[in-house]
């Protein structure tokens, strides 16, 4: 029985995997395309998910380590320690629930990486546009802090470009 409740635990843990890379990919066409407006909401649906996702790791566990003891294995065990002790048709479940949980883990990883980029440069440009409303320019000091101060030169645009 226990097999069966970790079975469809894990089934919840990709469908909510799976959510959260909709949602990260959500946030990128938002932070993409310069659209703030909606990005709080993208943002705050990203979180209820980790929420959702914390909760069903909890009870995961709960059942990963009822199943490791069935099998004899110590109760922390992984999935696949699981997966190659549990008798057939499981052991073929729970190594294809592995290989999709190590595939969705790496392409969240990759998309929030590429979602904190974008919104490192959208705050950076951001504030350089506050600066130059500012008057004022963002340099370097001799110990390498950022050092806010001085006047703005006068520079020359070219339209034409």
């Amino acid at each position: 029985m226990s097999l069966t409740d970790l079975a469809s635990v894990l089934w919840r843990s990709r469908e909510l995997l799976e959510m959260l890379l909709f949602k990260l990919e959500e946030e990128q066409l938002l932070l993409a395309s310069n659209r703030s407006r909606w990005l709080s909401h993208a943002t705050r649906e990203v979180e209820v998910v980790l929420d959702q996702i914390r909760q069903t790791e909890v009870i995961r566990a709960a059942y990963a380590q009822d199943v490791a003891v069935e099998l004899g294995l110590g109760a922390e065990a992984s999935l696949g320690e699981l997966a190659d002790a549990a008798p057939p048709p499981w052991s073929d479940l729970l190594h294809q629930h592995r290989k999709a949980f190590l595939m969705l883990t790496s392409e969240i990883s990759a998309l929030a990486d590429v979602n904190r980029d974008l919104l490192t440069a959208g705050q950076r440009a951001a504030r350089e546009t506050m600066l130059a409303f500012a008057e004022t320019v963002e340099t370097y000091g001799p110990q390498g802090q950022t050092v806010t101060g001085g006047v703005r030169r006068s520079s020359l645009v070219d339209e034409a470009i």
